[in-house]
């Protein structure tokens, strides 16, 4: 079983602004509102390449039990614990003349180490060995920043490949008990490494330094470049995929997801390769962070081209 956990959940909100202009009324030409999160993300894309997971996390007042309400209609389990406060609300900005896409992203509700103990032991009594444990996205306010190297800890004693997707000191803090696997992008591993990585081989020496860490897969980002995928003794570069835009917002989550499903299903490291490759595409592009169809994955699947390094 694959369990995604979301910390701080929200509701995304996408809007179309065609030529959106500061100080002056704007109008909405198109909107949509989509649970989101990362690790929810990433349990709604499983769902489409036709993986089981559970969403576990933390949800507060109305818009949690809206939040609750939008994924009864997806083909996965939740395991919510709510507390005090509201599920935060992200708005997602689209301007498809001036080609930007902007967000904003309310800071979401407070938390207690007993919250965050409670749903820690709701989790642990239900992983097994040689299940996925994906931790990611942002802390809700009053969770400490060793949250992640605590849970990471917890679910590889209970014999689970923890996937940890964070940036900065929740990354750096969570890497202290080496997870499975981690996806940073260019930018992310370079604030880890404390400076600039520009070119492939900076990038994949850095990489290799977390292996030799006790991480056992490290999966980097590229942007439009592609990705590398690096575990010991090998090398992947990963050429992007050119495709039509809808939005980039949980595009990161897709490739996780994959990842993830291609982990729980066995595949060779080539497969899952393309496999997350084509996902993250075809993510890009869906609009808001709608899912794509495992039909366009399919389609972009032997478009993919990679090398080994």
């Amino acid at each position: 079983m694959i369990y995604t956990v979301t910390l701080n959940p929200a509701l995304d909100k996408t809007v179309e602004i065609p030529g959106i202009a500061l100080d002056t009324v704007n109008r909405i030409t198109e909107m949509r509102t989509d649970p989101g999160g990362k690790g929810i993300n990433v349990s709604k894309v499983i769902a489409k390449l036709g993986g089981e997971s559970r969403a576990v996390g933390i949800l507060g007042g109305e818009s949690g039990r809206t939040l609750e309400k939008l994924l009864e209609n997806e083909n996965f389990t939740t395991q919510f614990r709510f507390v005090e406060g509201q599920t935060r609300t992200n708005i997602k900005i689209i301007d498809r003349v001036g080609h930007t896409n902007t967000d904003i992203n309310e800071p979401g509700l407070t938390v207690t180490n007993a919250d965050l103990d409670a749903l820690l032991n709701d989790l642990l009594a239900e992983v097994h060995a040689g299940d996925i444990v994906v931790l990611a996205g942002s802390l809700p306010k009053g969770a400490p920043q060793e949250t992640y190297r605590v849970w990471t800890s917890a679910c590889k004693n209970a014999g689970a490949r923890v996937f940890l997707d964070a940036d900065g000191a929740l990354l750096a803090e969570g890497l202290k008990a080496a997870p499975y696997l981690i996806k940073p992008n260019d930018d992310e591993l370079s604030r880890l490494a404390g400076r600039k990585l520009e070119t492939i081989e900076e990038l994949t020496a850095e990489g290799q330094k977390l292996l030799e860490s006790g991480i056992e897969r490290v999966v980097i980002s590229l942007g439009g470049r592609g990705a590398l995928y690096l575990r010991k003794g090998s090398t992947i570069y990963a050429e992007g995929l050119k495709v039509p835009v809808g939005s980039t917002v949980g595009a990161g989550d897709s490739v996780v997801a994959a990842l993830a499903y291609a982990e729980s299903q066995d595949m060779s490291e080539e497969n899952a390769v393309r496999l997350s490759t084509a996902t993250g595409a075809a993510n890009v592009m869906c609009s808001g962070t709608q899912a794509a169809e495992r039909s366009v994955i399919e389609a972009l699947l032997p478009k993919v081209r990679f090398s080994k390094l």
